[in-house]
């Protein structure tokens, strides 16, 4: 008797547009599917995976959670991802659904091309690609050039790039979906969101459903069970990178324009103060995510930071577990000309 293919959701959306939330709402909601989770990060220290093994989903368990912290899993799909998956079909126990979480930095589409790879096809499908935006960071411009000021410029040098690296990643990871997600929409007004709307639309030709969601809460229903097979379609949701290797421009995926490092620190006493003096870090140094833990005295339970640009949300996620070292951790990604010294420098003088 044939097997039935496992259907594999891929999520993906830029650092901090809320993908983490969602896929613990996802967990804790699954109707009793049993569900694998592959999490990709970008930096040495896994904050996503710790967040999502400490949710206490019986959808999936400890062992059900893969982390991968190579940084890109689209640019190590045959070392990483390829092995991994075999792993898991060898499990006497196999999934009802495997859910991916890439990096916020990766692009979905070499990923979504090595379902097709012989040893996966035959027993896996993407059921979907799901992207999640964060509505209130395109709201504020975060993804969009001045693109008259951009054309100008191109017509002095037509060498200069059209689009900066974040926006052509904005767009490469929105023309890989067959679902987007309008995430945090409760940060922006009514007016506000129909300007995203109509600004994610017009990135991309073709036109995958778009829904609203607030805190990462979409049904599990909604994000599992598409039924796409994506992995046959994705020749047709070609990324910046491919469209440039086609015209026989050099242009490498290699995240040049990025970099992380995690900063370790002492308890901090004052949260609240810790949190105003970080917004002030993030600004000066334009730090695009930032997200770790911290050790605040006399509490039993570890504090999760989660930054997104200025918006920083914090609260007590889960007590320290026997034997594990307390400390403040923190990761923090930026693009390629931050200097790490001074922000490493300034994060410190903030406890």
């Amino acid at each position: 008797m044939l097997q039935q293919k496992i259907p594999a959701t891929v999520i993906t959306g830029f650092l901090g547009a809320g993908k983490t939330t969602m896929i613990r709402n996802l967990l804790q909601n699954a109707g009793g599917k049993r569900i694998a989770l592959i999490i990709n990060e970008f930096g040495d220290l896994g904050v996503d995976g710790d967040v999502l093994k400490g949710c206490g989903a019986e959808a999936c368990t400890e062992d059900d959670i893969i982390e991968l912290t190579n940084g890109c899993i689209c640019c190590t799909v045959a070392d990483d991802f390829i092995p991994t998956m075999s792993k898991l079909l060898e499990r006497e126990n196999r999934p009802d659904h495997i859910v991916i979480e890439t990096s916020g930095l990766a692009l979905p589409q070499p990923l979504v091309a090595a379902f097709n790879w012989p040893e996966i096809k035959t027993q896996v499908t993407v059921d979907g690609v799901v992207t999640v935006v964060d509505s209130a960071a395109v709201a504020a411009g975060r993804f969009a050039d001045d693109h008259d000021r951009v054309a100008a410029l191109r017509a002095e040098d037509e060498n200069l790039d059209h689009e900066s690296p974040l926006e052509e990643l904005f767009e490469d990871q929105l023309t890989a979906a067959d679902l987007i997600v309008l995430n945090k929409t409760d940060l922006i007004d009514a007016a506000g969101l129909e300007a995203v709307r109509a600004e994610v639309a017009s990135r991309i030709a073709r036109k995958p459903s778009m829904i609203e969601a607030r805190n990462g809460d979409v049904a599990a229903a909604v994000l599992l069970g598409l039924g796409v097979g994506t992995e046959d379609d994705i020749a047709n949701r070609k990324s910046h990178h491919e469209l440039e290797h086609e015209g026989g421009e050099e242009h490498d995926h290699d995240h040049d324009e990025f970099e992380s490092f995690v900063v370790e620190l002492g308890p901090v006493a004052d949260p609240a103060a810790f949190t105003e003096r970080l917004k002030d870090v993030i600004a000066a140094h334009d730090v695009l995510r930032l997200k770790g833990f911290a050790d605040v005295p006399g509490k039993p339970l570890r504090l999760l930071v989660q930054a997104v640009g200025s918006r920083i949300d914090t609260y007590f996620e889960r007590a320290w577990a026997p034997g594990e070292t307390r400390g403040t951790r923190l990761v923090v990604i930026g693009l390629h000309d931050m200097d790490e010294a001074a922000v490493r420098a300034a994060i410190a003088a903030a406890v």
